[in-house]
């Protein structure tokens, strides 16, 4: 987990060096300091020499001032490499998100991408902060500590000794039953992230029902859970103070009452006042080092889920690679389906496509209609290969769809998918989404496709108007003519417009219809409609029922043999309790 991590260190290597380097060296200024100040009380207070005085008073002023200097710059350094580092973590996740096939997206949930993109990332950011500025302080100042200990006197470095296992055992029981409690607290900021993006996103629906209360109480629920969860991991955590400072009076009192009688028993010829003095600076030195070493462990304890939930990112592999030779242009839009079946769960044993067979020439214009949930939008996906045929083979150009570079495959089939987003920018800018150098011109000619000219034209700054985040300030209508303007500025060989157009009116649906048999003659146009009148012109019409194709044919010949098609058709054109058939 940790060789893993590392590697988002990377340009930060050098000022997390620095960082453990001038930590050294100030905890070695730290412990001289009381063995200086013995000698300054023995051989200058307590003898009245004022020469000794100021000479190792001048000596502590600037081993303290060299100190301060250290740990500024230890601080400094430290600072640098946690934020460079918790930056190049959220880097890495994010482009590994985006080289994530649709199944790969489909593991996490949004709200649980954010929160490890986020808190997660704040969590393990400042337990490497601790680790690089505390990791070898704590131990360093433990060992030089008792060093300088036992060399002022065996029995008092055996007092410290005796006390330290005390402090780790306790420490280590209290760490042992907070790590559940954390684990947890992680978890529930995914539920609560979720909760508040579901009422975020759908604020207009919530108030239209009066489901206010409801969703304020659903917070609630979640936000109680982590109140409990997180105050009980920090209520063991606060046994830790209460651990350090019953360990620390007890070495106190044990020093004062032995160094004490040391001192009376020899007349001060093995420990005098300047050396107890020194040992009670150590004891707190020891006692400190152990408790740094016990927030290294809690903050450790604290970023540990949060650092298995970044490194199952980082180490999900996407589904779907280019493949080592790619062919790098595709031919046309011929698309064939050869016997391809598809689970989302990779699972022969639960197909949503079954034994599809078809064959779509380059410029023709294909309809697909089907109830909700019969795989549509399933079957249109394994073109792109959004997703890859669990059985059988795609082919787009002649070629199988798998041997093709993909963002060149991509870049040929365009997708105006069924739920339509638009990012916060300009109208130019979310239309350059489909290709950013794009001209004015270009732009133009694909907004007149869409029929989007006749609103965009209306706006105060055209195509300079700002898109509020998700389009929430352009209707849905707008919002489906716009992505189908952004798809048609890839100049894509393959037209997938997926129900796209239900948001428009019957008469501008036509126009859109019209202008893309006209205008896009070499264009494979894929469209799935409820709408028979959105497919009657299509030159081939598929009907897929329970992830197969049942039937296809033209309109005339749906209308003749097919039941259903016909049922369909009759009741979506009644008039006065007429068919308006042809």
């Amino acid at each position: 987990m940790i060789k893993k991590l590392a590697k988002s260190i990377r340009e930060y290597k050098w000022p997390s060096i620095l960082t453990s380097f001038f930590v050294c060296l100030e905890v070695v200024l730290e412990v001289l300091i009381p063995y200086v100040m013995a000698d300054l009380i023995d051989m200058g207070i307590y003898k009245n020499d004022m020469n000794v005085i100021l000479k190792f008073g001048a000596l502590l002023a600037f081993m303290s001032s060299i100190s301060l200097v250290f740990g500024y710059l230890s601080g400094s350094f430290c600072a640098k490499a946690s934020s460079g580092f918790a930056k190049n973590l959220r880097k890495d996740m994010f482009y590994k998100i985006q080289n994530f096939s649709f199944s790969n997206i489909d593991k996490y949930s949004p709200a649980g991408i954010v929160t490890r993109l986020t808190t997660d990332v704040t969590f393990v950011q400042a337990s490497f902060q601790m680790l690089i500025r505390a990791a070898l302080r704590a131990p360093i100042m433990m060992i030089l500590t008792l060093i300088l200990t036992f060399t002022i006197n065996s029995s008092m470095g055996l007092i410290l000794l005796v006390a330290s296992p005390f402090l780790v055992v306790g420490l280590y029981f209290i760490l042992k039953n907070v790590h559940p409690s954390f684990k947890r607290v992680i978890k529930e900021y995914d539920d609560l992230n979720k909760v508040v993006e579901e009422n975020v996103r759908g604020a207009r629906v919530v108030k239209s029902y009066v489901r206010q209360d409801y969703e304020i109480n659903k917070f609630e629920n979640v936000s109680s859970l982590i109140y409990k969860d997180y105050t009980k991991a920090r209520k063991l955590l606060a046994l830790t103070s209460p651990l350090m400072q019953f360990v620390s009076y007890a070495c106190m009192i044990a020093i004062s009452w032995f160094g004490a009688n040391i001192i009376v028993n020899s007349g001060g010829t093995m420990l005098d006042t300047g050396d107890l003095t020194a040992l009670f600076s150590y004891i707190m030195l020891l006692l400190t080092s152990l408790m740094i070493l016990s927030y290294i462990l809690v903050a450790t304890t604290i970023a540990r889920p949060s650092a298995e939930r970044i490194i199952e990112i980082l180490e999900e592999e996407p589904t779907i690679k280019n493949p080592e030779n790619p062919i790098m242009k595709v031919k046309n839009g011929d698309i064939t389906f050869k016997d391809v079946s598809f689970s989302y769960a990779g699972d022969i044993s639960k197909l949503c496509l079954k034994n599809i067979d078809m064959k779509i020439k380059s410029g023709q214009f294909i309809g697909i209609l089907g109830n909700t949930g019969s795989s549509k939008s399933t079957l249109i996906s394994l073109i792109p290969r959004l997703y890859d045929a669990t059985a059988g083979k795609v082919y787009v150009g002649g070629k199988d769809v798998k041997e093709y570079d993909l963002k060149v495959l991509r870049d040929s089939v365009s997708i105006v998918l069924q739920k339509n987003v638009l990012f916060s920018g300009t109208i130019r800018e979310n239309l350059q989404w489909g290709n950013k150098n794009a001209t004015q011109k270009q732009i133009e000619k694909a907004c007149e496709i869409a029929c989007a000219t006749e609103f965009i034209d209306k706006m105060p700054k055209k195509y300079d108007t700002y898109i509020e985040q998700g389009g929430s300030n352009v209707s849905g209508g707008q919002k489906q003519r716009l992505c189908i303007a952004r798809a048609l500025l890839k100049n894509p060989k393959i037209l997938i417009l997926d129900d796209s157009t239900s948001a428009v009116d019957t008469k501008t649906d036509k126009l859109i219809r019209k202008s893309l048999k006209e205008k896009l003659p070499k264009t494979t146009k894929i469209i799935i409609s409820q709408r028979i009148s959105s497919l009657q012109d299509a030159d081939l019409i598929l009907i897929i029922d329970s992830g197969q194709i049942v039937d296809k044919g033209t309109h005339s010949e749906l209308l003749k043999r097919n039941d259903l098609y016909k049922d369909l058709y009759e009741a979506q054109n009644k008039k006065g309790g007429k068919t308006n058939a042809k």
